[in-house]
């Protein structure tokens, strides 16, 4: 599976969102990352991407003594990570490593790492479904190894990526949802291996972080979109760049009804590391709150801007999709509440969905529309 082209260090999108990203944490959080030992694993996916190339961008401002890079290319190999450690080998370790079944022991500083991200998970419905195993040991297995090695230790912080999904398809009265709402969520069907996967590895943080005193952040991340997405990546937001950038009609494979609010990747990494940097266990929505779109409205935003970035000439199409269990399970609305975020850490997400699907294209516009 390809990813999208490589982010030359020239893409005027990409360095503006680093510059918000940062501009938007506090001194207290900047200082907290300072001098740090950053141990990520999954590294080369599409959050992996922004936090990879935010850690290379201010290296030197923040001090870092040591990025170690984790990705088991499951799904690839991925040439902009190459380039990017290439780039900064004193900071960046990259290492082939299967959190399911490598011992993390076995990383030169690996027991240095004072600030862990558990990234390393499949987020396409797409594919967890080709992988639904593994999507569940990485979220269960693996985490557990990693708690297993840093409880006891000096952690500064833990993020664990849990997701949105752990609510599943929301009664009405609980839209937008708040972090106490259980979820209506099905333990068995095709997404059961990412939705339940998920709400485990809360538990496990939450239990760690009781007994050992660790500072787990869990963050639950609603509707990402934009530059570093991979674009055969299956989502809706991929499917609709991707179609854009080839030329072919937006396929919606729904009567295009379900709602969604779609959150731009610089607003969702400053989200991110705020919950990480919180300094102790809690879980929060990261997301954006409105508007709350049909999949209807959000493909017509991406023909407006097509029109206008690529001078796209395709037309919205509705299909049966080849997959018959695609909407299985699929949640008719998916809305957060993200004021106990506001109001805790200081998020405030303010890229519009509108300038953020015009700034996904742009970026790929600006790498030419290029897989590698």
């Amino acid at each position: 599976m390809e990813n999208t082209a490589v982010a030359k260090k020239t893409n005027r999108v990409l360095q503006e969102d680093m510059q918000n990203i940062f501009q938007n944490l506090t001194a207290a959080e900047k200082d907290k990352l300072r001098n740090s030992t950053i141990l990520i694993t999954g590294c080369g996916g599409f959050l992996g991407y922004y936090f990879m190339h935010f850690f290379a961008t201010f290296a030197e401002e923040l001090q870092l003594k040591k990025v170690i890079a984790l990705e088991n290319f499951l799904t690839g190999t991925k040439d902009w990570l190459a380039e990017l450690i290439d780039s900064k080998p004193d900071v960046f370790s990259l290492h082939e490593f299967n959190v399911i079944t490598d011992d993390v022991a076995a990383i030169p500083e690996a027991a240095d790492a004072d600030v862990i991200m558990h990234l390393a998970s499949i987020a396409s419905p797409t594919f967890y479904r080709i992988y639904p195993i593994e999507t569940v040991d990485a979220n269960i297995t693996g985490l557990r190894r990693l708690l297993d090695f840093y409880a006891g230790k000096s952690v500064k912080a833990f993020l664990f990526f849990s997701s949105s999904e752990i609510y599943g398809d929301p009664f009405p009265e609980f839209i937008p949802t708040k972090e106490d709402y259980r979820g209506n969520v099905a333990t068995i069907g095709p997404r059961a291996c990412y939705d339940e996967a998920k709400r485990f590895g809360e538990t496990l943080c939450y239990l760690f972080a009781q007994k050992h005193n660790m500072p787990i952040g869990v963050a639950r991340p609603f509707n990402n979109y934009g530059p570093g997405m991979n674009i055969n990546d299956k989502r809706l937001p991929a499917d609709f760049a991707k179609a854009v950038v080839e030329g072919r009609d937006l396929e919606i494979f729904s009567d295009g009804t379900p709602t969604r609010t779609f959150c731009y990747i610089s607003d969702a990494i400053t989200g991110y590391l705020k919950v990480m940097l919180h300094g102790s266990f809690d879980v929060f929505n990261i997301g954006m709150d409105k508007p709350e779109l049909s999949v209807r409205e959000y493909a017509e935003l991406f023909n407006q801007h097509g029109r206008e970035i690529f001078d796209y000439q395709g037309q919205i199409k509705f299909q049966e999709p080849e997959d018959k269990e695609y909407l299985t399970d699929n949640p008719n609305r998916r809305c957060p509440d993200i004021s106990k975020a506001r109001e805790v850490l200081g998020y405030n997400p303010t890229v519009s969905v509108e300038k953020g699907i015009g700034r996904f294209l742009e970026f790929l516009k600006i790498n030419e529309g290029k897989l590698l």
